[in-house]
């Protein structure tokens, strides 16, 4: 099956943006007719001590566009709101693979965000601390106890000691 940028002779190109630009930028360049994909994420993060969801781009500061070397008018996009510049090695913009983007695209799910599942903890896996005093030191996953704690045994002088933690706190060692 030949793709889409086979047919139309147009290809991928990577755009850096602003500073927490890409939502504009996308926008802006969907808006002056380029086609355009932003990749987003939902994933929770902490705001004033809560964890809460957020959507926000798989690669900040980054944005796919699909041109035309031959037939699309490149100008525009430099002064396009949100945009800082093309991504170009050399002097030449950076052509990305077709199949990397088709790829990406078939990980959204119906309202646009990749599909990205969370690490589920088994019983007995040995989990790290990622944040508070205990950063660094490690412990055992004990069980999950509601949406946003769970219970991780910490080794304390040679005595499991269970902890109630934040799931945010630990990573997979």
């Amino acid at each position: 099956m030949e793709n889409l940028s086979t047919k139309t002779g147009k290809s991928w190109y990577l755009i850096y943006t602003k500073a927490k630009g890409e939502e504009l930028a996308h926008n802006n360049l969907m808006r002056q007719g380029f086609n355009a994909y932003l990749p987003k994420i939902k994933r929770e993060k902490r705001l004033r001590g809560k964890y809460r969801p957020i959507v926000e781009a798989l690669f900040p500061r980054y944005l796919f566009i699909q041109l035309d070397t031959k037939t699309d008018n490149w100008m525009p996009i430099r002064s396009t709101i949100g945009v800082s510049n093309m991504v170009r090695f050399g002097g030449v913009p950076a052509q990305v693979p077709h199949e990397l983007v088709s790829e990406l695209q078939s990980f959204d799910n119906e309202d646009g965000l990749q599909n990205v599942q969370e690490a589920q903890y088994q019983v007995g896996q040995e989990v790290e601390f990622v944040s508070g005093s205990l950063n660094g030191y490690r412990a055992i996953f004990d069980k999950y106890v509601s949406g946003e704690r769970i219970s991780v045994l910490l080794d304390i002088v040679g005595k499991h000691t269970r902890m109630l933690i934040s799931r945010h706190d630990v990573k997979l060692a």
